[in-house]
């Protein structure tokens, strides 16, 4: 019963009350910056008392399922699309650009803010009072904080994209497909990173489990690939069947392969088969996960902070990085456009979208953190970042595209 009181207690502030503070804003800021700021929050103050029990534990739990699901259908979307008369970004074709130049601007989009971020953490940052690693390895701190700087928020990005208007959604398409290769290769380069740290000891554990890992996504792939080509779309029911075992089997793949669960989250769904996905509710599903279950978890991230890390030497060490990984986001886009078609003002609408942190800096920064690759006051200021960072991209974004002609359904909302 006790378990089940504190499970109540923190679904009301961190779902019911943030819901709530978000609506009395009028919406204009993102969703899942608020269960976050309520945690920051109460972690300054000092928490709740602990005969409260929170963060609970079947809290955690929902938490997690929910952000799973919204990486789930960050995957279904940007792979087929939520509107079928928009090009996909996994076709970058068709918005006027080749393949290489997209790739190419997806690279530098993640490879200077990782400079940027690595030289200053190394030249400045982990020199301030408390920011050295626990592990005493300066140059994979350095490299820990450069890898949070490049990070663009996948999951999140996707319900900021929900919020903006339909006559931004060629623009805001490209950017969550960029944000889609650069979190992958992101996601394997922190898995690089915390091998390295371990001396490599990882590779020597190689068993069959790992080899399992590495078959199931690909035959659900292929499942999924033949069941396209066949044009048999299975009924309705058995699709929503599909869905957990695509979702649980492609995040314990990636997990059971030292990536993170979300990785494997998102290709869970970016490989189910189109026609599969034209039968679901993708859209109020992605809205489920990011209005009932993932404020447990962006919550939780908040509260779990060390108070005393809060300081105002955070706060500025926060907002020199947030300066330089929006001029390095903004910088790529603005040498390497995604499209020959796209006039500057696009491409700085697409590196304001990209600059957005969110959920995948605050996962990424707490494995480093777990693994002794960060310490608490870095910790501290790269989720300040991820707040304000997330909190900029709407403002941003909406000030550099200006007024555009409205498109037939741009007054439709999203969440």
């Amino acid at each position: 019963m006790q378990a089940i009181l504190a499970a109540l207690v923190d679904s009301s502030i961190f779902i019911l009350l943030s819901w709530g503070i978000w609506r009395l804003l009028g919406r204009s800021i993102p969703l899942a910056v608020v269960p976050i700021a309520i945690g920051l929050g109460l972690a300054a103050v000092g928490g709740l008392p602990a005969q409260v029990g929170v963060p609970s534990a079947i809290g955690d739990q929902f938490g997690w399922v929910g952000v799973l699901a919204l990486a789930f259908t960050a995957g279904l979307e940007t792979r087929h699309g939520g509107d079928p008369a928009m090009p996909s970004p996994a076709a970058p074709g068709a918005l006027g650009s080749s393949l290489p130049r997209f790739v190419l601007s997806a690279a530098l989009a993640l490879a200077l803010p990782f400079l940027v971020g690595t030289v200053a953490a190394h030249a400045y940052f982990t020199g301030l009072p408390g920011w050295a690693p626990p592990r005493g390895q300066d140059w994979l701190g350095a490299v820990a904080i450069g890898l949070c700087v490049a990070v663009s928020a996948l999951p999140v990005l996707i319900g900021i994209v929900r919020e903006l208007k339909a006559e931004h959604r060629a623009l805001t398409q490209v950017a969550v497909g960029i944000a889609v290769v650069d979190d992958a290769v992101l996601w394997v380069g922190l898995a690089a990173l915390l091998l390295i740290a371990d001396g490599g000891a990882g590779f020597a554990g190689w068993s069959g489990l790992d080899a399992l890992a590495v078959v199931v996504p690909l035959v659900l792939a292929a499942a999924a690939a033949l069941a396209e080509r066949k044009a048999r779309v299975p009924p309705t029911t058995a699709i929503w069947l599909a869905m957990p075992l695509y979702l649980g089997a492609c995040s314990w793949a990636s997990s059971q392969l030292g990536l993170h669960a979300l990785l494997g989250a998102y290709f869970g769904g970016a490989i189910m088969a189109p026609g599969w996905i034209r039968r679901l509710p993708v859209e109020r599903i992605g809205q489920f996960a990011l209005v009932g279950l993932a404020p447990l978890f962006f919550g939780h991230s908040g509260l779990r902070i060390d108070g005393d890390a809060l300081g105002w030497s955070s706060l500025q060490a926060t907002v020199a990085l947030l300066a330089l990984s929006v001029a390095a986001k903004l910088a790529a886009l603005l040498v390497c456009p995604p499209s020959a078609t796209f006039s500057r003002r696009d491409a700085l609408a697409i590196g304001a979208l990209l600059q957005c942190k969110g959920l995948m800096e605050i996962v990424a920064a707490t494995v480093l953190r777990d693994k002794g690759l960060l310490s608490e006051p870095a910790y501290a200021a790269l989720v300040m970042l991820a707040v304000l960072s997330t909190v900029l991209t709407g403002p941003l974004f909406r000030s550099i595209v200006g007024r555009r002609s409205a498109a037939p359904d741009a007054d439709r909302e999203y969440v």
